[in-house]
């Protein structure tokens, strides 16, 4: 008898710990269960109080794939964000768009552009010759014109000189005004397609290869389309770049801009696009921008990707834009991503950026000539309010000045 006391008293304190330990296991199993990541006060549906938000009570939110896709990769879960634990950032202001065209000219015309400066030096020569023109050409070509402008702009100069006979400084800045002005095309429709459809937002998608800047100018767009009195909501598309979603989110929440976005690492970039548009269809939003991941275009897998993005979005609504980012720094390099990302999704507009850091005003006209697309937005600076729509008369005279 005395021999069995210990192993009983033993058993008994094995499970007195073991019925101690028990709940700790269950709350820490459900924990595990219903902790869904970092989570974002950006999200619409739980900024109006939603279902979304009674769903998240309980746990992760789980939406299904949409109907009728003939896609197997849309299986992303969407997990909005509450506000705990976020910085909180005081909502501005952006400045008027009329106010910018002015700030981003002097801008232009303090850059070192070798166009026009160039060309007003030779054309004042007192006398022109077939050296001159030679110069003129390559000057042409060196801001990256391109081949064909190059030769319509000098054959046009040249036979305005020969009638001119004159060409005083202000005779020939005249002469060199118009002609660049028809090189640009002023009757190109620069206008973004912004506008709401009877029942649903209209969207926008922004591409480019890495590097230049896209989620920056999602950003700024969103506070050019916010002074305008859009009520905008982004689409953080960029699953792959660490921190994407999360800068994107911030520049939304700069001017009181929702983002849905996914906090799953290399999330299917297409079911958040999807989801993105389904919500601002929800939210009787104006428009809806996707930020998508920069690529490179000659990969082939990566431009697939781009083109199932935008097949998916329209099977809610039809893209009403497509902005492609350029760097205008790359010079001609740009005109073979153009090529190809306009191949793949149908690019109805161009967004140069870091123009003010550049002598190649050229590409401009390079881009327009080659794609028959228009660059709608130009951007100079590293300033929240830094892009402006692209004039053409404003930016023939910064040249020139």
């Amino acid at each position: 008898m005395n021999d069995i006391l210990p192993i009983v008293l033993s058993i008994l304190a094995a499970l007195v710990v073991i019925g101690a330990l028990i709940p700790v296991l269950i709350k820490t199993r459900r924990n595990i269960t219903r902790y869904p990541g970092t989570r974002d006060a950006n999200d619409p549906e739980i900024r109006s109080g939603g279902s979304a938000a009674v769903a998240d009570r309980e746990g992760t939110i789980e939406r299904a794939a949409p109907q009728g896709a003939d896609l197997d990769e849309l299986d992303t879960t969407m997990v909005p964000d509450n506000a705990a634990g976020l910085e909180t950032i005081p909502v501005e202001t952006p400045l008027p768009v009329a106010g910018r065209l002015t700030r981003l000219r002097e801008r232009l015309v303090r850059s070192n552009n070798i166009m026009g400066k160039g060309l007003l030096a030779l054309l004042s020569s007192d006398r022109i010759d077939e050296s001159v023109w030679d110069e003129v050409e390559e000057t042409l070509l060196l801001a990256d014109l391109g081949t064909e402008p190059t030769m319509q702009l000098v054959d046009a100069l040249r036979e305005r000189v020969k009638v001119l006979g004159t060409r005083t400084p202000e005779h020939v800045k005249a002469m060199l005004r118009e002609e660049l002005i028809k090189l640009v095309d002023p009757t190109m429709d620069r206008s973004l397609n912004v506008q709401r459809h009877a029942d649903k937002p209209a969207v926008m998608m922004v591409v480019g290869v890495n590097g230049v800047g896209k989620t920056t100018t999602v950003g700024k767009l969103a506070r050019v389309l916010v002074a305008e009195d859009k009520d905008v909501l982004l689409g953080a598309a960029d699953t792959f770049r660490a921190a994407a979603a999360e800068q994107l989110a911030t520049w939304g929440q700069r001017v009181g801009v929702p983002t849905v976005k996914s906090d799953i690492d290399g999330a299917d970039p297409a079911s958040v696009a999807y989801e993105a548009v389904k919500a601002g269809i929800e939210q009787e939003v104006d428009v809806v921008m996707i930020d998508t991941a920069g690529r490179l275009q000659n990969k082939v897998g990566l431009m697939d990707e781009l083109g199932k993005v935008k097949r998916v979005v329209e099977k809610l609504a039809e893209v009403d834009e497509v902005l492609l980012v350029l760097d205008a720094t790359t010079g001609q390099n740009g005109l073979n991503q153009a090529r190809v990302f306009s191949k793949v999704v149908n690019v109805t507009g161009i967004v140069l950026t870091k123009l003010d850091g550049t002598a190649k005003g050229g590409i401009v006209v390079a881009i327009q000539k080659s794609l028959g697309v228009p660059v709608k937005l130009i951007g100079l600076g590293e300033g929240a309010d830094d892009l402006a729509p692209f004039d053409t008369e404003s930016f023939v005279d910064a040249l020139l000045n």
